[in-house]
């Protein structure tokens, strides 16, 4: 079991490299529609997780009012998106190399 959880956090690690790669590419080739449907994808897990104490989101960020703050909504939807490709990416990884 200790194995298998060792495997797939290689995995996910490599995955999230690969996605922050990515996203380095998209940026230097000026594709912003793609990286703005990646935040698109990312605005539900960050609402939800907006939903956390304001305490929590003050003691983080030290904003009073971090749920309504713009900026932090869309680093949160950039990161929920990349965190997604990044999952996605690593199941590949995990089921070509370790999966028979």
């Amino acid at each position: 079991m200790m194995r298998l959880l060792v495997q797939f956090a290689a995995c996910s690690t490599l995955g999230l490299a690969v996605a922050l790669l990515v996203l380095l590419g998209l940026m230097f080739c000026g594709q912003f529609g793609v990286i703005d449907t990646l935040i698109l994808s990312g605005k539900p897990l960050a609402l939800l997780s907006l939903q956390l104490p304001q305490g929590f989101w003050f003691e983080l960020t030290g904003l009073s009012d971090a749920a309504q703050n713009a900026t932090l909504q869309s680093f949160l939807s950039l990161c929920a998106g990349l965190g997604q490709i990044g999952l996605l990416l690593a199941a590949g990884f995990f089921r070509l190399w370790y999966v028979r």
